[in-house]
């Protein structure tokens, strides 16, 4: 059988202190505009918590342009940090955008910019702070807390947000998955006071095909706005206690939160198309 085209295809660990830490994204860099059954075939034989596909748009007075989408194996999302990452180092990697040039991405949360420094890249993200709510009848005990240890409960534009007194509680979390799953939110996210770090969190996404996620950049615009309240200042270092783990520093200004944090490489293959 005739062989067809090849695409290169980026597997990226993202929030990452090296390889095999972090969040691993798949990154396509596309000539053109795919159909969403094939991105979400793509993601779904990848089976990682994001696929990312870039199109070259239109440069503006900022730089170079990129339209970004990303798939789960199972859904499209409106917004993901750590693929959005992973895209803006493939791009610094390949030369397509200078070194002393931001990378913008059209995306269904808006315009999205990537810059480096040094061996960091920082996301600029919309903030999408957490209103306090009371907590669906069976989110609690399907994490498997003591009522009793939690702080606050809230719903973002995307998640839900609980909060426990104790980082402990939050590393022995071993949730009821399928009963999460079932609740009506993009991800669920746990979070208390870190002893390292100024704070500390685990995701669960069953609802979008994801278990636990290692490191998720678009539940710290929910993180960064709760715990810079809290503590009273901007700048902030957090870690995602998963089993990969991953770091991350943000700064929160009004309605954006800057993502910041390293990627490194790991896969690069050919996809034939």
């Amino acid at each position: 059988m005739a062989r067809t085209r090849s695409i290169e295809m980026w597997q990226v660990d993202a929030f990452a202190s090296g390889p095999f830490t972090g969040n691993p994204a798949a990154v396509l860099v596309l000539d053109e505009a795919a159909s969403e059954d094939w991105m979400q075939a793509v993601a779904a034989e990848n089976n990682l918590s994001e696929t990312a596909f870039c199109v070259p748009s239109q440069p503006d007075d900022s730089g170079p342009v990129w339209g970004l989408r990303w798939f789960t194996p199972a859904a499209e999302v409106d917004l993901c940090g750590h693929a959005t990452l992973a895209t803006a180092h493939v791009l610094f990697e390949l030369g397509s955008v200078g070194p002393d040039r931001a990378a913008s991405f059209d995306t269904r949360s808006g315009r999205l910019a990537a810059r480096r420094s040094g061996s960091t890249i920082w996301l600029d993200f919309p903030a999408t702070p957490a209103v306090p709510t009371p907590p669906p009848d069976d989110l609690v005990p399907a994490l498997g807390i003591d009522p009793a240890r939690v702080e606050f409960t809230g719903t973002s534009r995307f998640d839900t947000l609980v909060a426990v007194d104790d980082e402990s509680i939050v590393r022995r979390l071993a949730p009821d998955t399928a009963a999460i799953g079932r609740i009506p939110t993009r991800c669920v996210i746990v979070t208390a006071p870190g002893f390292d770090y100024d704070m500390v969190s685990r995701v669960f996404a069953p609802a979008v095909g994801i278990a636990e996620d290692p490191v998720t950049g678009s539940a710290h615009c929910a993180l960064g706005p709760y715990w810079a309240d809290r503590l009273g200042r901007n700048e902030l270092a957090a870690y995602q206690a998963s089993a990969r783990g991953g770091e991350l520093s943000l700064e929160v200004d009004g309605d954006r939160v800057r993502l910041g944090g390293s990627a490194t490489t790991v896969l690069r293959a050919d996809l034939y198309v």
